[in-house]
């Protein structure tokens, strides 16, 4: 426990102190000369010293109430800025954003940094989820995937062309000059997106089928560290590469084609407030980033 005199007595010393005035500091506070003169004796008892020389034209400080008013003028004015600083932060909101796990780890969270910057009362709580249905139950207030269909009652905004194609060890460079040379090549996958190759191959006017077996993976990053240590050629979006590919650790010796869009969706019939107005607007600057 502090050892500290009451705080009404501090109060009554400081606007006193200030004031050099009984009579000022009450009206000051709103009491009465009287409340004011019984707190700053009780103040002295506690302390055991005088801190005000009485005279007939008012008072003024002895050298140890001299010694105090440094001290409260110092708590007393750093209590009063930091309780105004306190009361004019705006509350922090939280919106709770879903998408894919990979698209989490290798866009969003290297940019959020900027967002909560520029925004920072506005949390950003981040949950796995591609389900449509998280969105409409509220369970989030914006689901960010690849494109596809989407009810009516959901507002989608297009924030970046998706853009996919084969990536593999800078020391494979040699085997792959076309998309036919993919052929006999092991081919990594990912099970969330098992038809990703055979995608590809259609936008490459190449046969899809020789391209459906190879090893697969739960997630992107075991499919990219795969990639990287040797193992075969994944297939894989840019955005979500782009880590990996100015590191050097991989490489795409075909470069990369259109493959549909990213998109922000927000249920119509959930929260429309500012801050998820403010997300949505930053998803799109960032989009070209």
């Amino acid at each position: 426990m502090r050892r500290l005199p009451p705080l009404n007595s501090l109060r009554a010393f400081d606007a006193a102190a200030r004031r050099l005035s009984f009579s000022a500091a009450a009206q000051e506070l709103h009491v009465t000369h009287s409340a004011v003169s019984h707190q700053v004796r009780q103040l002295e008892q506690w302390l055991g010293k005088a801190m005000f020389v009485r005279h007939a034209g008012g008072v003024r400080l002895t050298p140890e109430g001299q010694s105090l008013k440094l001290a409260t003028d110092h708590i007393f004015g750093l209590l009063e800025a930091r309780c105004a600083e306190i009361a004019e932060q705006a509350p922090i909101t939280e919106i709770v954003l879903g998408a894919p796990g990979s698209l989490l780890v290798n866009w969003l969270i290297p940019r959020l940094e900027r967002f909560e910057a520029a925004h920072p009362d506005v949390r950003v709580r981040l949950q796995t989820s591609t389900t449509m249905d998280d969105l409409q139950r509220n369970v989030i207030d914006c689901l960010i995937v690849s494109d596809r269909g989407w009810p009516a009652d959901v507002e989608a905004v297009n924030l970046f062309e998706e853009i996919i194609g084969p990536v593999c060890a800078p020391d494979w460079a040699h085997r792959i000059a076309t998309p036919t040379d993919l052929s006999g090549q092991p081919l990594l996958h990912t099970t969330s997106r098992p038809h990703a190759w055979e995608d590809w191959a259609s936008r490459n006017e190449v046969e899809p089928a020789m391209f459906a077996g190879g090893r697969r993976f739960d997630h992107l990053s075991l499919l990219l560290e795969a990639a990287a240590a040797g193992l075969g050629v994944a297939i894989a979006p840019a955005l979500l590469v782009e880590r990996e590919l100015s590191q050097g650790r991989l490489i795409a010796p075909l470069g990369f084609v259109p493959s549909g869009a990213f998109f922000a969706f927000c249920a119509m019939s959930g929260r429309s407030d500012k801050a998820l107005y403010c997300l949505r607007e930053w998803l799109k600057e960032e989009r070209g980033g």
